[in-house]
């Protein structure tokens, strides 16, 4: 049976008589295979989380940052469909669509009332028992830098700082609104935020430059957690390592992936362990082309690793996309359930 309570005393690092699963996102083929049914209400995601034995569901708002449809891509690849559904891009490298302050007045921004919030109040009648919700968004210095293009980026940030800033205030200031909904809400009992800064070498850009325009917004949303008292969850990939500081010192409970490629999980544990809940690990590669008794014997090590006095999570190293081995995917949940009492 679910249990939004141990879940998130778990996030606070307390100790439950269980070791939760938790995932930031899983694909609809994966979702619809377990229920057997695709995945097209409310109702349906419900009974995936449910099914799968998660304490929560996960919800975002509906929101459309490209309203104008402006084409953000800069490369030359055509998308490739993959079966009507999957479709994989290329991140804006070059130049963007925002670069001076003509383009920035130019483009079309959504309005906080644009966001949809109607999943959030439907959901609470569908929920069984002990089931939670989690608020989840992100993306702020993600959107910036995909607007900008990454190399218009990196030089604006020398030649351009007042646009970055103006970016950062736009875009912040949206996001931001979501999770003041999610503090204010009756039905969210977590919220998530997710934003890569990192490669798996180190930050993806100077960690100077991310104290000055992304940790001030990470530290408003913590904010807005701690004040509502509902645990904050915060994603990235990468090393972390020059970094973590920073994110705990934002008001993050607990961080998610713990890339493998990128940070020791032990490490991690050891030197964070006491202010940071630890979630995933488990690496995606492993997942999509091991075998079940490999992804078992790693959830094991990273439960007897982290979670011998509470503070981790079982889940992947980023998510659990299409190709992952749908047998994969059922050993990690099982050997969460048989290791992690």
């Amino acid at each position: 049976m679910p249990d939004i309570e141990s879940f998130k005393a778990t996030l606070k690092r307390q100790k439950a008589s269980y070791v939760p699963i938790a995932e930031l996102g899983i694909h609809n083929l994966i979702k619809a295979r377990l229920i057997g049914r695709p995945i097209i209400t409310l109702a349906d995601e419900v009974a995936f989380w449910y099914q799968a034995g998660y304490d929560y569901i996960k919800l975002q708002p509906r929101a459309d940052f490209n309203p104008g449809q402006l084409f953000l891509q800069d490369s030359t690849n055509t998308p490739v469909n993959l079966d009507g559904s999957i479709v994989r891009k290329w991140a804006t490298e070059g130049k963007g669509i925002i670069t001076d302050w003509q383009s920035f007045e130019r483009y079309q921004f959504p309005k906080e009332s644009d966001f949809d919030y109607s999943t959030f109040e439907q959901v609470k009648s569908l929920l069984p028992e002990g089931m939670g919700v989690i608020g989840q968004y992100g993306d702020i210095f993600t959107m910036v830098w995909e607007l900008m293009g990454f190399e218009q980026f990196a030089y604006a940030i020398f030649d351009q700082p007042d646009l970055i800033q103006a970016l950062f205030n736009k875009i912040g200031d949206l996001v931001l609104s979501m999770f003041r909904y999610f503090a204010d809400s009756e039905v969210v009992d977590v919220l998530w935020y997710s934003d890569d800064i990192a490669y798996v070498s180190g930050p993806m850009i100077s960690p100077a430059v991310l104290r000055r325009y992304f940790f001030p917004w990470l530290k408003k949303i913590g904010d807005l957690a701690k004040a509502s008292g509902k645990p904050l969850i915060y994603h990235t990939d990468g090393a972390l390592y020059t970094l973590i500081d920073d994110i705990i010192a934002a008001g993050v409970d607990a961080l998610h992936p713990i890339e493998p490629k990128a940070m020791l999980l032990q490490e991690v544990k050891q030197r964070w362990g006491d202010r940071l809940c630890l979630i995933g690990h488990v690496d995606v590669d492993l997942l999509a082309r091991g075998t079940p008794d490999e992804v078992r014997a790693k959830v094991r090590e990273n439960i007897e690793v982290a979670a011998y006095n509470g503070g981790y999570c079982v889940g992947s190293g980023n998510s659990i996309p299409e190709y992952v081995k749908y047998e994969n995917y059922l050993a990690m949940l099982d050997a969460a359930r048989e290791f992690g009492r």
